[in-house]
């Protein structure tokens, strides 16, 4: 009998030692990790070492590009690609991914080519149209689709946090905080995305720049309209005066109110705007899988001269549709 309470005293003993193990080296794990989520990219190359102009230059990419040499609307094409580059924290510029997509279309189009040669398939107007199609969709139109979700995932949260923000940078007033210190002081307490804007911010001020001017161009970086109105409550305030503290808690509100009413929008629309999503997504990849399982169902009929009207016509009518859809979708709060 005493053999057995000694044999089951060491089983506990045991297995409370490993439990009391595990858990402080899982709470070390968590408590490490919480820590580098808290930690935004800028702080994190300050500490590496970098100085404030290489942290101003690598947080600055893909801002301001120029392309008025080129047309309207590609003009508009690009810039809204630059802005989504910029949102989704890619750390390449816009000339180096368009370069990418374009190797990686003239590698599709080689490979689609060769590999229809090969199987016996002949070449034709139509073949060739439909290569390029399918490797637009791959190298071009997929990339753009994967940068835009992740943009508009980043957005969504700036969205969330600038509120915080707002709360934090009125307690910094309240507590006696001129406005360049409490900037300062959003930069080291709040994590990324928008921690290091504030700090593109704070650098910015530093290097001479009027502070509403760079709040300004932090605005139309992420085009969110509540910082817009942060901008103008800041510049009225410095030309009439008043407490600034208690306007921006006003403001805090509002924006609040303002998300509230988005995200009932959002939850009212979500039907429509899933249907959008599949009516957009479900040709395109339907188009792609059915070419990938059985090619000769495209590559039989792409020498018929019809085969190139209707196929010219149906990219044509999607666009129209793809238009059509983002425009009901796209409701304005």
């Amino acid at each position: 009998m005493a053999e057995t309470f000694l044999k089951v005293g060491i089983l506990l003993a045991l297995f409370a030692a490993t439990f009391i193990i595990v858990q402080l080296v899982l709470n070390a794990a968590w408590a490490r990790r919480s820590q580098l989520n808290t930690i935004n990219q800028r702080l994190k190359m300050i500490s590496e070492g970098r100085t404030r102009e290489e942290v101003v230059s690598v947080l600055r990419k893909n801002t301001g590009g120029d392309f008025s040499a080129f047309p309207q609307p590609i003009a508009g094409l690009l810039t809204g690609l630059e802005r989504a580059l910029r949102a989704a924290g890619v750390p390449f510029q816009i000339s180096q991914v368009l370069f990418a997509m374009a190797v990686a279309f003239g590698v599709l189009v080689a490979i689609i080519g060769i590999s229809a040669t090969i199987s016996g398939f002949a070449v034709s107007a139509g073949s060739i149209l439909l290569s390029i199609t399918i490797a637009f969709c791959a190298a071009v139109l997929l990339p753009v689709l994967v940068i835009n979700v992740i943009a508009q995932r980043r957005r969504k949260k700036m969205e969330e946090q600038f509120p915080i923000s707002l709360d934090v940078f009125i307690r910094a007033l309240r507590a006696g905080h001129p406005v360049a210190s409490a900037i300062d002081l959003l930069t080291k307490e709040l994590p990324d995305p928008i921690g290091s804007e504030y700090g593109l911010v704070a650098d910015e001020v530093a290097y001479g720049a009027e502070l509403t001017d760079s709040l300004a161009s932090m605005a139309d970086r992420w085009n969110l309209e509540d910082i817009r109105m942060f901008v103008v409550s800041l510049s009225v305030q410095n030309e009439t005066g008043g407490n600034l503290a208690e306007i921006l808690e006003n403001l805090a509100s509002v924006i609040r109110a303002r998300a509230s009413l988005f995200l009932k929008v959002r939850a009212l629309s979500s039907e429509g705007r899933m249907t959008g999503w599949v009516l957009t997504a479900l040709p395109v990849g339907a188009f792609l899988a059915l070419f990938a399982i059985n090619p000769s169902f495209y590559l039989d009929v792409a020498g018929d001269p019809f085969f190139i009207i209707g196929f010219i016509f149906l990219i044509i009518m999607y666009a129209v549709g793809f238009t059509m859809i983002r425009v009901m979708i796209n409701i304005k709060v």
